[in-house]
């Protein structure tokens, strides 16, 4: 009799010990959920608004230390996780003034010691950047007069802005959708020609682009 007690026991232990197991591994799947990071948008003088990128103004350190005798830096990740940690923190904001980030990026620049570096710190926004595969969704299959409007006032919209720096991305995808194919043809040819002269032609005939870079891919 006592040793099927002793078993029941031992039964009844392990029996106990499943569930833990059980939490235990819903708690190792909620530790893998990970949640995107938010951040205020950076205004520029202009009122043009643009999100935050780490690796913007992780290059943008880098040149300023390169430019101070510091090639490959090694505290620009330092000060690219500081800056990020500062914007996190104000994250109940909307929006956070361009010049109030680099004067802080300065600050930090001066507390860690290196002064020399301050002068060259001179960013500029990150490019805007606007998916022609997503214009061309808008239009829809086909509709290439539709698209061509939609483009031109998407481009004059941002030109209002003040904005400087301009790329116009997933060119051989929009081509494609519009001309209704999945495989490229000398009539995608065509078309992708016609929406390069396009740009080309709306952007150097603009008064208030003279210090536009506009890039297209």
């Amino acid at each position: 009799m006592r040793s099927s007690g002793n078993c029941f026991r031992r039964r009844q232990r392990k029996l106990n010990r499943v569930p833990r197991a059980r939490d235990h591994a819903v708690s190792q799947t909620k530790i893998m959920v990970a949640f995107k990071e938010e951040f205020p948008y950076l205004r520029t003088e202009s009122g043009q608004l643009f999100e935050f990128n780490r690796d913007w103004l992780h290059a943008a350190i880098t040149r300023a230390a390169d430019k101070a005798g510091y090639p490959s830096w090694w505290l620009t990740d330092h000060v690219t996780e500081s800056i990020a940690f500062y914007l996190r923190l104000r994250n109940d904001e909307s929006v956070v003034a361009f010049s109030q980030l680099s004067q802080t990026v300065r600050y930090v620049l001066k507390v860690i010691g290196y002064k020399e570096i301050i002068p060259h710190f001179t960013p500029s926004p990150p490019p805007i950047s606007i998916s022609l595969f997503e214009i061309a969704e808008q239009a829809g299959t086909g509709y290439e007069l539709a698209f061509f409007d939609l483009l031109e006032r998407r481009i004059n919209a941002l030109i209002q802005t003040g904005m400087d720096n301009l790329q116009l991305c997933s060119l051989q995808p929009c081509v494609k959708h519009l001309r209704g194919v999945k495989v490229w043809t000398r009539a995608c040819d065509a078309l992708r020609e016609e929406i390069v002269c396009f740009v080309r032609e709306k952007i150097t005939s603009t008064a208030e682009v003279a210090r536009l870079v506009c890039s297209l891919r």
